[in-house]
């Protein structure tokens, strides 16, 4: 499965921004989903995932409340709506899919910038 991550940009403190992750190749609609951030420097991290039928999701425990992960199975696409943005969720956002077998797919693309300014 490969995937493209869009959506993000520079917002100010307290905004928001739409994140958008649709499969180029092969599906995501039978995987749990999910989004992960990387700041400069550190090692990925998790964010948010969202089970194959929606009726599933978990969060880190930073953007619980501000951040909304949801999928259309029929557009092959996951969506992160990220409200209330702070500066410490800068970082490169990209999404992934969890195989049954293997864990989460660890072919990532370029994912998408995310900026807060305070």
């Amino acid at each position: 499965v490969a995937l493209v991550e869009s959506g993000g940009g520079l917002v100010q403190s307290g905004g928001s921004l739409r994140l958008s992750c649709v499969a180029i190749e092969g599906t995501l609609r039978d995987y749990r989903a999910g989004w992960f951030r990387q700041f400069p420097g550190k090692e990925r991290e998790f964010v948010a995932d969202i089970s194959p039928s929606s009726d599933r999701t978990l969060y880190r425990e930073s953007v619980k409340g501000r951040f909304i992960i949801s999928r259309d199975n029929a557009k092959d696409t996951v969506y992160l709506q990220m409200n209330s943005l702070k500066p410490e969720d800068t970082a490169v956002y990209y999404c992934s899919v969890e195989f049954p077998s293997r864990g989460w797919n660890d072919a990532w693309g370029q994912g998408t910038q995310v900026t807060v300014s305070s």
